[in-house]
């Protein structure tokens, strides 16, 4: 089956969040982390973290799965889900060759 690549932007809810996270959200975060990590350890996101935009930081993460649906599942999966917004875009990636 031929993968499909997508590029995902996470969205924080309030512009200043890396800034005023509480300590609730912190721990989110964490899990939030932990959670991309080990997709990332399975194959299934190729690069993630945070783009340190001086005017709003948000998140990316280029993703590589077998279907949109999939990718979708991730997100709802997600811990910080609650706090941010997201927004994906197919890709018509180049990777090398496995």
């Amino acid at each position: 089956m031929e993968k499909k690549y997508f590029v995902l932007h996470m969205y924080p809810l309030r512009p200043d969040f890396a800034q005023t996270r509480t300590t609730d959200e912190q721990s989110i975060m964490k899990r939030h982390l932990a959670y991309w990590s080990s997709l990332m350890n399975k194959g299934k996101v190729l690069v993630f973290g945070p783009v340190l935009d001086p005017k709003s930081p948000y998140g990316l993460g280029i993703i590589e799965v077998d279907n949109e649906q999939e990718l979708k599942e991730f997100i709802e999966n997600d811990p910080a889900k609650k706090f941010h917004m997201f927004k994906y875009f197919p890709m018509q990636a180049i990777v090398p060759q496995k």
